[in-house]
């Protein structure tokens, strides 16, 4: 009770509230008529100027107040009907009401017969007042004008104020607002999510605007999708496969732009970047990047020369089947304490760049995770002695770990030489 419904219209409290003001207007007209009728009648209750009693300016009070409660009633009635909320009931009466108590005020210093003398002063002050308030207004009609005529963006394009981090397409150009539907906002995308945003037009002044869509071809911009590849896939058959996508989702674009999608790539840690860039609609662009992508994805699913890279493991298919073996490299791999891991070279210092070298696994393991296990060998006592990754141990220890990825070997265990008890 009290709020408004799920239409946003006005709730039933407020449809309460309308009697209320119908009883009150019926209740003020009937006091104006009696204040009038006295006066006619000639009691005055005494005179405020020689012009203007008491009663007849109790009569023009209850007049207004009257017409207060009429224009609330219209009011009401109106955002009713457009299925508005009580919000706006209140706002529009709020203005009505202060806009009566200022008729009233200016009736009652004419009825004293000192307008001219009061006036003169307020009117001094009121001239400074609105000259500076209306700075703002009158920048912001100036601007739309200027907008109106030089035409920067148009009613629908997409316009990006940096300044503001605000991106929306233009709904509409006021003459002191303009109306955007913002874009991105609570999704973090590129497609208009349905929420208004009110520009002051006066700020149009000092803004940079960059509209995404000033002319037929400035539609469209170019984009990409990047695609980690993995070494061993074969080059020519993915760059295919990636041009295809693109050229089947793009087609249209492609006609009216002339501009055929292409690839560049770069080379990374565990395979090769392959970005496809192509021309994408400006105000299409997720939906377009996704279908690009799932036909990528699928063509790659079905195509054992090709295959996707992701850090940790040499790639999903690899990691698939060596996770179907339960092993992973040259043995399985298990998580054990890493207090039980004997170091055999425990008591030789690290040299400066050996220290150099742990410093900077830190931040890397820290930031990726541990991409290669330590080898260690199971000893009788049920303690591992590493066998490599000396380096990796000794960072995971800076780290705090409390247990550590390891192949464990067992059986007789060879002599360790200086070399194998170090990374690489």
């Amino acid at each position: 009770m009290g709020k408004s419904n799920n239409t946003g219209s006005v709730s039933t409290p407020t449809r309460l509230n309308t009697w209320v003001r119908v009883a009150l207007l019926v209740v003020f007209i009937v006091l104006a008529l009696v204040a009038w009728r006295l006066d006619a009648n000639g009691i005055a209750w005494g005179s405020i100027s020689e012009k203007c009693s008491v009663t007849f300016f109790l009569c023009l009070v209850f007049v207004s107040a009257a017409a207060y409660e009429l224009a609330a009633l219209a009011i009401h009635g109106v955002i009713h009907l457009k299925r508005g909320s009580a919000g706006e009931v209140k706002m529009l009466t709020s203005f009505v009401r202060v806009v009566t108590v200022l008729v009233v005020g200016v009736v009652f210093i004419y009825s004293t017969g000192k307008l001219q003398a009061i006036g003169a002063v307020v009117g001094a002050f009121a001239g400074l007042l609105l000259g500076w308030s209306l700075q703002a207004p009158v920048s912001g009609m100036a601007a739309w004008a200027l907008v109106t005529i030089k035409r920067p963006f148009r009613l629908g394009d997409r316009v990006l104020f940096p300044s503001l981090a605000l991106l929306g397409d233009i709904l509409e150009i006021g003459l002191m607002y303009t109306k955007l539907n913002q874009v991105g906002g609570s999704v973090g995308s590129e497609e208009a999510i349905g929420r208004h945003i009110l520009i002051p037009n006066a700020m149009l002044f000092s803004q940079v605007a960059i509209n995404y869509t000033p002319e037929h071809l400035a539609e469209y911009f170019l984009d990409e999708v990047v695609i980690r590849l993995t070494y061993d896939s074969d080059w020519d058959l993915a760059e295919e496969i990636l041009l295809n996508a693109a050229r089947e989702v793009t087609a249209d674009i492609i006609r009216e732009t002339d501009r055929e999608p292409y690839i560049r790539s770069d080379i990374y840690d565990y395979g090769v970047y392959m970005r496809l860039r192509y021309m994408t609609a400006a105000k299409d662009r997720p939906r377009m990047s996704h279908k690009i992508l799932k036909k990528i994805f699928l063509e790659f699913q079905g195509n054992p020369r090709v295959d996707f890279a992701i850090p940790f493991l040499y790639s999903y298919r690899k990691g698939m089947e060596m996770a179907s073996r339960g092993t992973m490299g040259p043995g399985p791999i298990t998580e054990i304490p890493i207090d039980d891991v004997e170091d055999p070279q425990a008591g030789q210092p690290l040299s400066e760049s050996e220290q150099e070298s742990v410093h900077e696994l830190v931040p890397r393991i820290l930031k990726m995770g541990l991409l290669q296990p330590i080898v260690v060998w199971r000893t009788t006592e049920g303690r591992y002695k590493l066998v490599a990754g000396r380096f990796r141990l000794l960072a995971c220890k800076q780290l705090d770990w409390q247990a550590i990825p390891a192949i464990v070997r067992s059986g007789k265990m060879p002599g360790i030489h200086s070399d194998e008890a170090i990374d690489g």
